[in-house]
């Protein structure tokens, strides 16, 4: 249907309500499909990990390291449309980093030191608790990588990864559509480990 020119909200609503799906399923459904026009301007647009090596990169912080640490702790992740992996967990202001939360930006920035990255922007949406202290964190793990940057907090995160002019790491459709080049961290990091997501 979203092929057919509906929007994909109401193209997944008609389908959901038709089929009785539940809520945990049609979130599924929300974040993995999508039109063939957009899935394939996205795919245009994506990069490959070693070209990382000696460019910017800003990374959209709890957006990237969330799906990272489901994919590590066996929740479900799933290959959507436009060949991101994405989770469909939802966290926002109410999400407490855990401990998996500081290993998963362990692989994230191994994964950028080894591609050879210029330099990494971490951006931390400070509306979530202890944001502060998670950046002062990163900034530690970053400078025992050796890996050139910061990590920060601001309030109007995907505004800034949709202006910054670099190579953007976000799973999040309107900031992908907005950037010049993405990469895909957690897909990455789910080939580098084997680990297969779920395809709807």
């Amino acid at each position: 249907m979203v092929d057919r020119g509906y929007p994909n909200d109401s193209a997944v609503r008609y389908v959901s309500d038709h089929h009785r799906l539940p809520e945990a399923e049609r979130s599924v459904l929300r974040r993995t499909i999508l039109s063939a026009d957009t899935a394939l301007a996205r795919m245009a647009k994506t990069l490959q990990l070693h070209d990382l090596c000696g460019r910017a990169v800003f990374v959209d912080g709890y957006n990237t390291t969330i799906t990272t640490q489901s994919l590590l702790d066996g929740y479900p992740v799933y290959l959507c449309d436009d060949g991101f992996v994405r989770d469909t967990r939802g966290f926002f202001r109410s999400y407490k980093a855990s401990r998996i939360f500081v290993c998963a930006f362990f692989e994230i920035l191994d994964l950028l030191a080894a591609a050879g990255a210029a330099r990494v922007e971490v951006l931390l949406d400070q509306q979530i608790s202890q944001s502060g202290e998670l950046a002062k964190e990163v900034r530690g793990l970053m400078a025992e990588r050796d890996l050139p940057g910061v990590a920060r907090c601001a309030r109007d995160v995907d505004h800034q990864l949709k202006v910054c002019g670099s190579i953007v790491a976000s799973s999040d459709g309107n900031v992908i559509d907005a950037a010049s080049n993405v990469i895909d961290l957690p897909g990455e990091i789910s080939r580098r480990r084997g680990i297969s997501p779920l395809l709807v």
